[in-house]
């Protein structure tokens, strides 16, 4: 049996349409899915909003530690050394005996200046005696004045030769005084080479002492540096006057001691040398640093830190950055939740920030972690970090 089924043109039109009504609804509902399916693998990152913050840089500068004060001493006469009175890394007090030398020989030269001092008193009085005689005989034209004028003469001699010879006195007296060593200013006594029963002279240093309840950090910095520092702190040098003004060329210097601990007290920079050196292009500086405690000593060395804020500039955090053929990149997120590789330029550090010059702009977001799995146009999942001031 043959069944024929007619239909009209209105029915194959709603047939139509009932068909294409399908398949649009078949393939939003597919697209959709794609699209819940890219989101669902997107990988949700943190992501900070870049913004200008103020920032900390620091400089090192290796110096060299001596105290404020340091005296070499040594005999100003020879002989043997007969006394130490002192030991090494002994702390003394300005006066203090410290060493001496066997008087005996210097206190016979004494001895005998004294003596040759009262010889030459006499001649003086008997001189003095014979111009008395003299003058009355004289003044009575006894005798001619010839001979007054001698005796006047042998006098004045006599005047001579006395203070000559107390001179002499004077100059014992003095190297006697020369065997006894006195510390010249109070500090801390150095290495002694010399022991008791050696023939020391004045080319023969005993020790070195130094005062240093303030010491002296001496340290280079190239001419850039400091013509930057010049400019930032306005100061003269401190040898061109010496008002208050001028004492602090560069204020709160730190100090990194040998063993990595930060030296409790800060410091400043108060004198410069006169020249740039022409070899090195650099320019020697001091730093001053108070030390009641006594924890720096002289031939010290330490590292100078020299802090400078920089305000309104733009930091990211350096785990931010990947670094590629001496360039520094971030990722930087797009409105539409894509990643972009962007090369930075920085100018430098202050603490785990990069300081930038160049690359990006305040407002920018970028991608904090999880770097080593971004590839540029991936889409990721923004999870919004707070941004972080540099200081």
């Amino acid at each position: 049996m043959n069944i024929s089924i007619k239909l009209n043109s209105k029915t194959l039109i709603i047939i139509g349409l009932i068909t294409l009504s399908l398949f649009v609804i078949f393939s939003c509902s597919t697209g959709s899915s794609k699209t819940n399916d890219a989101e669902s693998n997107a990988i949700a990152l943190p992501v900070q909003q870049i913004d200008t913050a103020t920032a900390i840089t620091v400089k090192d500068y290796l110096g060299t530690i001596e105290g404020k004060v340091n005296v070499e001493i040594r005999p100003q006469v020879e002989g043997i050394l007969e006394e130490i009175y002192v030991d090494e890394g002994a702390v003394v007090k300005e006066g203090q005996k410290l060493f001496k030398i066997n008087p005996q020989p210097y206190q016979e030269q004494l001895n005998n200046a004294i003596a040759n001092e009262n010889v030459e008193k006499a001649k003086l009085e008997n001189a003095k005696l014979e111009v008395d005689r003299l003058k009355p005989l004289v003044e009575n034209d006894v005798i001619s004045d010839v001979r007054l004028r001698a005796a006047l003469s042998d006098y004045d001699v006599a005047k001579a030769s006395l203070a000559q010879a107390s001179a002499a006195v004077a100059s014992a007296r003095i190297n006697l005084g020369f065997t006894t060593i006195k510390a010249p200013v109070s500090g801390f006594i150095g290495r002694i080479p010399k022991r008791v029963g050696n023939l020391v002279s004045s080319s023969d240093p005993l020790t070195e002492l130094s005062d240093i309840s303030e010491v002296y950090v001496y340290f280079a910095m190239s001419e850039s540096d400091f013509l930057y520092f010049r400019k930032k702190y306005g100061k003269s040098d401190s040898t061109s006057t010496g008002s208050a003004d001028t004492a602090q060329l560069i204020p709160n210097v730190s100090l990194v001691m040998a063993d990595g601990t930060v030296y409790p007290e800060k410091g400043v920079v108060d004198a410069i040398n006169g020249q740039v050196n022409r070899t090195t292009g650099s320019i020697s500086l001091r730093a001053t640093f108070p030390n009641k405690d006594h924890v720096l000593r002289s031939g010290n060395t330490g590292t100078l830190k020299m802090e400078e804020r920089q305000r309104s500039v733009l930091t990211v955090p350096q785990v931010a950055t990947t670094e590629l053929q001496d360039k520094i990149f971030v990722y930087t997120l797009q409105p539409d939740n894509r990643v972009k590789q962007q090369a930075i330029e920085v100018t430098g550090k202050s603490g785990k920030q990069y300081i930038v010059k160049n690359g990006i702009k305040p407002g920018d977001r970028i991608v904090l972690s999880g770097l080593d799995k971004l590839e540029n146009g991936m889409e990721i999942k923004p999870l919004t970090v707070p941004s972080a001031s540099a200081e």
